[in-house]
């Protein structure tokens, strides 16, 4: 009496298997893509903290504020002109003149994003 030994997968544990993995799937790629969206935000906070802070730091040594962000790049403040990660730019940023009218250059800048971040903000707001 010789038994026939299988050595492969039934369609039935095949078929647990797959359950399973889409199962997980559906548990974690929403999470996965929501904390993607989250990072871009926290990422163009900290981009825009820097360029506010280089900005401040040129007005104090030069006594004027820089005409465009590549300024900052020639005078060695920034080695290059930080990304907008939601835009994936660094040519997207809004820059804001300074309220006084007889101060020239750029002061502060904004996202040109559209849209709303992760937590319900505009991104023209950070």
């Amino acid at each position: 009496m010789c038994r026939k030994i299988s050595r492969g997968f039934t369609l039935i544990e095949m078929l647990v298997v797959m359950a399973v993995i889409a199962l997980l799937l559906t548990i974690a790629l929403p999470r996965y893509f929501g904390s993607l969206e989250k990072s871009k935000d926290i990422a163009l906070q900290e981009n825009l903290r820097v360029i506010r802070i280089t900005l401040d730091k040129f007005y104090a040594d030069k006594g004027r504020y820089p005409d465009n962000l590549q300024e900052l790049v020639e005078f060695k403040y920034l080695r290059s002109v930080p990304v907008d990660p939601v835009t994936e730019s660094g040519s997207t940023w809004i820059l804001l003149p300074p309220k006084d009218t007889e101060l020239k250059g750029i002061v502060d800048v904004k996202s040109g994003a559209q849209g709303l971040s992760k937590d319900g903000r505009s991104y023209e707001s950070f």
